[in-house]
């Protein structure tokens, strides 16, 4: 489900909120290609099908950065924001990938929102943000990202 945010003044009341989980998202072979493409990390654990098999995942897996690029269209599922002009992207405080994404699997977001402050023009919002593997004993990603929204 997800949580409507009505202007900066509603922030401050959101610090220990729980956010999600998001839908569930297959990582395609597709994807993982054409990111590769777009960055140029063709190492053969992603893009070699074939040689991956006999690799230590047993396959394909999607790369750690598009699994973090992925936090975009799955954190639009978990908060929908009104009321500001703009919200930004800050950045990352934490992030590490303690198990991989196999190709053909499927990721959901949940996350908290750690903490809200005021910053000039606007509030930073930051999430505790685990991005979990369908049937995986541990989570795929897990980040701590910071928003700006301003008014």
């Amino acid at each position: 489900m997800t949580l409507v945010v009505d202007g900066l003044a509603e922030f401050k009341t959101l610090p220990g909120t729980a956010l999600g989980p998001s839908d569930w998202m297959e990582i395609t072979q597709e994807q993982v290609n054409a990111f590769a493409d777009a960055t140029h990390d063709h190492q053969w654990i992603h893009v070699d099908v074939e040689k991956a098999k006999a690799g230590p995942f047993g396959g394909p897996i999607a790369h750690g950065y598009l699994t973090v690029s992925l936090l975009i269209p799955l954190f639009g599922q978990l908060i929908a924001v009104k009321g500001v002009s703009m919200g930004v992207n800050y950045g990352l405080n934490k992030l590490r990938f303690p198990a991989p994404v196999p190709v053909g699997s499927r990721i959901r977001l949940a996350g908290t929102v750690a903490a809200v402050e005021e910053v000039t023009g606007g509030v930073q919002a930051t999430f505790d943000f685990t991005v979990e593997v369908e049937g995986g004993a541990k989570p795929a990603c897990v980040a701590q990202a910071i928003y700006r929204y301003y008014a």
